[in-house]
């Protein structure tokens, strides 16, 4: 018997796959109360009543001077070069005397340091011709300071004259967003949150207790949730405890 060549089945229908369902977006963790946003910051000024920047400085002016030139530098690199540059410049007029060759010299330790003399100078002169060689109080003046950004303007109004400013570096802008405290995208957004949500009392040192927090204990590759002060409340899902 001559078997076709040709088979009388009909060929199969292939069936399609289906297309995956999308996963579902991770949701979002569930903001602090204020209660617990209270109770957070309790606990920091219970632990640290008084918490001090880690820049050292005399006066406005220097404080002003070792913020510009902490600008992607430790504070401990910023404090060993300004030890001895204080002692010989201290005001505007001062340092406006040094000039930026010798300035170059005490600060010649700290990154980009050629133009951040150029801008101590420069800010130094500009305190001299149009602030009477005072650091002034308001975040757009320090602002318009040659080297003085937002968070420079905040950090001085808030050590210097005691404004209620919030100062977003790596540290507080990574614990804003790790604990869900404040979380935003851009420094700006995490300040602007982070004034929403804390309490008038903890204004003046919440900055100050953040970048600690930071700095210390919820550290970018291994935070030392372990000793954190603030785990129980914490939104971050991979913490260790």
């Amino acid at each position: 018997m001559r078997v076709s060549a040709k088979s009388s089945k009909k060929p199969s229908k292939r069936k399609l796959a289906k297309p995956r369902r999308a996963r579902k977006a991770a949701s979002k963790p569930r903001p602090w109360t204020q209660g617990e946003i209270h109770e957070a910051f309790s606990r920091f000024r219970k632990a640290n009543p008084e918490p001090k920047g880690e820049l050292e400085h005399l006066n406005p002016f220097t404080l002003l001077v070792a913020v510009v030139l902490s600008a992607q530098a430790t504070d401990a690199g910023v404090n060993r070069a300004t030890r001895s540059l204080f002692q010989v410049a201290d005001t505007p007029q001062k340092m406006a005397a040094l000039g930026e060759e010798k300035l170059r010299d005490y600060i010649r330790t700290i990154g980009l340091y050629r133009t951040k003399a150029r801008n101590v100078i420069a800010l130094s002169e500009k305190l001299i011709s149009e602030f009477g060689g005072e650091v002034p109080r308001s975040r757009a003046e320090v602002e318009s300071l040659p080297g003085a950004g937002r968070k420079t303007a905040n950090v001085v109004l808030n050590m210097a004259y005691g404004e209620h400013t919030l100062a977003v570096d790596t540290h507080v802008f990574r614990v804003a967003n790790r604990t869900g405290l404040a979380p935003g995208k851009t420094p700006l957004e995490v300040e602007l949150g982070l004034e929403r949500v804390v309490p008038p009392e903890f204004m003046l040192h919440a900055h100050h207790w953040l970048i600690l927090h930071g700095r210390y204990t919820c550290l970018a590759r291994k935070p030392r949730c372990e000793v954190c002060l603030i785990n129980d409340l914490c939104r971050w899902p991979e913490k260790t405890v």
